[in-house]
């Protein structure tokens, strides 16, 4: 009962407002970019490596956490691993490329060391499917105290949850948000725990599932999400969470539009499902007193194009679209014709801060046949690894 009332007195002794105190919040847009080659490269050079014949090779939902020793723990959803073969593939392409029965996992992670350099892989999947016909993919990860004040710190995950489907789900039926906590000396899985089931929602397009980014400001960390719409764009919602609680699924609060509250019936902060909203996966990041997302654009223009908003808190009003950047892709007409740019996720700790920004972005083969965008990413082994862009925000002009 004890921790209880302590736990209550605590999310009250919070402040309640969510705009920056003393930092002045002003329009943001991308001022400048270019591709950051060398990070690009590096990803290249580690999954081409045939002194490994087990480790990641190809992966996509890029996520990055600094931990506090000064290693980078890289997190990746669906995962190819084994070896990579040099060029040309099998059909003559000058494509490096993989056999089709590699192994294929639903999560990995994988650490660079302090000089920024990626060592090894950790022991796949580092999340088991929680069932048959279920699977986790990784999404933000920050570290945070085990609990409030408390001197040790622990890594948390957030996780999708989602499972076998058909139709316009053939890539997963979303099921719940989940939360794991891991050592931060050993890397190691303590525990996972639910925080938001919503396998009861009837319309699997209605169900949000929260973590594609968070943002840590004043004691509470902020947890964007987004549901499963089958518009040209999707809706994005915030929860959030005292800082050192995110696997305390009584500590969560969702943004219902006026208020935060306990009930998980969140509104969205942004998307009317037409010109304005977000895409499958976005990021969210703080300039100063100003709140930047990115996400890919509306329509046929999201392929490549990313697009920004930005607002003064957390919740909105959020402003824009605004301009964006092409996202770099695959250069030989053939492959660049098939394939797409998604999941632009912002990596802070790594960007340099004063309005620079290093972004990643995911690149996939475009086809509703899963096994058919299997075979090509495995033909050429490129164009399943992240990439990454150097960006300049600034006040527009």
């Amino acid at each position: 009962m004890l921790a209880l009332v302590c736990a209550a007195a605590l999310l009250t002794a919070l402040p309640d407002h969510d705009r920056e105190g003393g930092r002045r919040c002003t329009a943001r847009t991308v001022s400048s970019w270019s591709a950051d080659r060398g990070r690009t490269l590096a990803f290249a050079r580690y999954g081409d490596d045939a002194s490994r014949a087990d480790d990641w090779t190809g992966g996509d939902g890029t996520h990055s956490v600094r931990l506090p020793d000064g290693r980078v723990l890289w997190l990746f959803s669906d995962t190819y691993l084994g070896q990579v073969h040099a060029p040309p593939d099998p059909a003559g392409e000058p494509h490096a490329w993989r056999d089709a029965s590699a192994p294929f996992v639903r999560n990995s992670a994988v650490v660079s060391g302090r000089s920024g350099v990626l060592e090894r892989t950790l022991p796949t999947p580092l999340f088991p499917d929680p069932a048959p016909g279920q699977w986790r993919w990784p999404v933000a990860a920050r570290v945070e105290p085990r609990s409030p004040g408390s001197a040790e710190r622990v890594l948390r995950v957030l996780l999708w949850t989602r499972a076998t489907g058909t139709g316009p789900w053939i890539y997963g039926v979303p099921a719940a948000t989940e939360v794991a906590t891991l050592s931060l000396s050993d890397l190691r899985v303590e525990s996972v725990v639910t925080v938001l089931d919503q396998r009861a929602v009837p319309d699997p397009g209605r169900r949000v599932l929260f973590g594609t980014t968070a943002v840590g400001r004043g004691g509470w960390t902020y947890v964007f999400g987004g549901d499963d719409g089958q518009r040209a764009v999707r809706r994005a919602y915030v929860a959030r969470v005292p800082r050192g609680r995110l696997a305390e699924p009584g500590a969560w609060r969702y943004w219902d539009g006026a208020r935060w509250t306990r009930t998980p019936r969140p509104r969205p902060v942004l998307g009317d499902g037409e010109r304005r909203g977000v895409g499958s996966a976005f990021t969210v990041v703080r300039d100063g007193g100003t709140y930047v997302l990115f996400t890919m654009a509306a329509g046929t223009a999201g392929l490549s194009r990313v697009t920004s908003y930005w607002a003064c808190a957390p919740t909105g009003p959020w402003h824009g679209p605004a301009k964006g950047f092409e996202a770099p892709l695959p250069r030989d007409g053939p492959v660049r014709s098939g394939v797409a740019a998604y999941n632009p996720q912002a990596h802070p700790e790594l960007g340099g801060g004063g309005g620079r920004l290093l972004l990643s972005y995911d690149v996939n083969w475009l086809d509703a046949t899963p096994g058919t965008a299997q075979a090509q990413v495995s033909r050429n082994v490129s164009l399943y690894r992240p990439r990454f862009v150097a960006l300049r925000l600034a006040r527009p002009r």
